[in-house]
């Protein structure tokens, strides 16, 4: 049982690294230097949707798999839902939780902005300066909400593997 415990937990580990370790990459890594590459706006949403949509090709099954093997290793408070609420471990497990749903929602938002057709439209020059200065600025809102999530996630899996 202990193994089985241990390659879960190296699971949720791995796909922590993918999401998150992928995340920050773009956001403090990739994004700063495609700034420096092209002052065309509309050419860097295209670039940065491209890069999105192959790094959602790891990043979102990562996602999938963090959700599953959060809840196996949460299985005994869920099991038990007086312990939510009665332990510390609980309570931040709870709190935990609300950030992945928040996570989730801003990860579905994310979506929705950057939807084929609008990186049709991208490409096709048929948005105004206005229109991409707007999605361009919902684009890093949501994602900066998304890295902070990921962050804040992390830190609450650190505090519950400290038995805090």
């Amino acid at each position: 049982m202990a193994i089985e415990q241990a390659v879960i937990t190296w699971i949720h580990l791995v796909a922590s690294a993918i999401w998150v370790g992928g995340s920050l990459f773009i956001a403090m890594v990739f994004a700063p230097v495609l700034k420096t590459m092209s002052s065309s706006v509309e050419d860097r949403l295209q670039i940065m949707i491209k890069v999105g949509r192959r790094f959602n090709k790891v990043a979102v099954p990562s996602l999938v798999i963090l959700i599953a093997t959060g809840i196996f290793n949460a299985h005994q408070m869920l099991i038990r839902p007086d312990f939510l609420f009665s332990t510390s471990y609980g309570v931040l497990l709870v709190i935990k939780i609300i950030f992945v749903v928040g996570l989730l929602a801003a990860f579905g938002v994310h979506v929705r902005i950057i939807r084929r057709d609008v990186e049709q439209k991208i490409t096709a020059k048929q948005l105004s300066d206005s229109q991409i200065t707007k999605l361009r600025t919902k684009i890093i809102i949501v994602g900066q909400v998304t890295v902070i999530l990921s962050v804040a996630i992390l830190f609450m899996a650190a505090l519950l593997d400290a038995g805090i």
